[in-house]
């Protein structure tokens, strides 16, 4: 397969057959588990506040549904739209197929100040703008770094994002060795692999805010991200005004991943894979490859979480399961774009 794959379909067509998929998906999810329910009678449980079904619907099933899938789930959907658009984003501000949220160094940053939250014992919202704070600083730092080097060099900003990331992950090392060992330091580091495990409603909502204001903002920007993929000289002959739409992505981009680390830890690969996939199928025009990135994201990290949960008697945490998945396929995917993309 390879970026001209598929010549004669409409970018809009294909979203719409995506976002088709991410619905079935997802109510196949809500009824797989250790109490397995089947796809039919999952549709009558969700339609039965509407209309009460023939066979009358168990607390149990209620519950199950209601109460202990559907926050996970939405978190998943959430999380990966969410990640795989700040990486789409970034990949076009940057104009560099290898910039993602973990590899800019955000994610480290977020995860340093969500670890320095549990350590102070901060609340789950003083977790979330610890979280949005430090990974705001570690991009501040990175595009700082990149200016000073080599403005927009793809090596120098790869170079500074790793060693953003490598200092940040030094501070979260830090932190780990201070924290009480029977109390605060499983809570790190089961939290730092990643998972849903404990998703609700409230951490839903703590996430949703974020998400949606920035999500919504950087679909809004992704013409004039197509313009800022062109170069800063091209980007500025066309009226844009450089310099400000960055630091206003960088924002909606930091809000968005602390979001994301704040409730569910660092989940690596999906914002730097997933883009890719969308460009492969849509092409390079960020105008309908930013939609498709954040749909390919939900249902990319919605399959790896359900199989998380469902593989085995004990979950696997997400941030293992993204890297064991996502590196194969990045492989692939880079391999496949490599041959003939229509790419940056």
């Amino acid at each position: 397969m390879s970026a001209d794959a598929f010549p004669r379909r409409s970018p809009q067509m294909i979203i719409a057959v995506l976002a088709l998929l991410l619905v079935v998906v997802a109510v196949v999810s809500l009824g797989m588990g250790r109490y397995d329910i089947p796809f039919l009678r999952v549709v009558e449980i969700l339609q039965a506040p509407l209309s009460e079904p023939v066979v009358p619907v168990t607390p149990t099933e209620s519950n199950v549904v209601f109460t202990v899938r559907m926050p996970r789930i939405l978190l998943a959907l959430l999380a990966g739209a969410g990640l795989a658009l700040s990486g789409a984003t970034l990949q076009g501000v940057y104009r560099n197929p290898l910039v993602g949220p973990q590899v800019m160094g955000v994610s480290a940053g977020a995860a340093f100040g969500g670890t320095l939250a549990i350590l102070l014992r901060f609340s789950r919202y003083g977790l979330l703008g610890s979280a949005f704070a430090f990974g705001l600083s570690a991009l501040v730092i990175v595009y700082a770094l990149n200016g000073m080097v080599a403005r927009r060099n793809i090596l120098a900003l790869v170079l500074a994002g790793v060693v953003v990331s490598g200092f940040f992950g030094a501070l979260v090392s830090l932190v780990q060795y201070m924290a009480d060992t029977e109390d605060k330091l499983p809570a790190m580091v089961f939290w730092l692999l990643g998972s849903f495990a404990t998703g609700n409603w409230e951490k839903l909502s703590l996430m949703s805010g974020p998400f949606v204001i920035g999500g919504l903002l950087l679909l809004g920007l992704r013409w004039r991200i197509n313009l800022l993929s062109l170069g800063d000289e091209d980007a500025y002959a066309l009226g844009v005004n450089v310099e400000p739409l960055c630091w206003l992505v960088l924002v909606l981009v930091s809000c968005i991943v602390a979001a994301q680390v704040a409730v569910s830890g660092i989940i690596g690969w999906v914002g730097l894979v997933v883009p890719h996939m969308a460009r492969m199928l849509v092409g390079p025009d960020h105008r309908v490859m930013m939609p498709a990135s954040l749909i390919i994201g939900a249902l990319y990290l919605l399959i790896i979480d359900t199989i998380a949960r469902t593989a085995t008697s004990t979950e696997i945490p997400l941030g293992i399961l993204t890297a064991l998945i996502g590196t194969p396929v990045f492989a692939f995917v880079l391999r496949q774009t490599q041959r003939g993309a229509r790419g940056f």
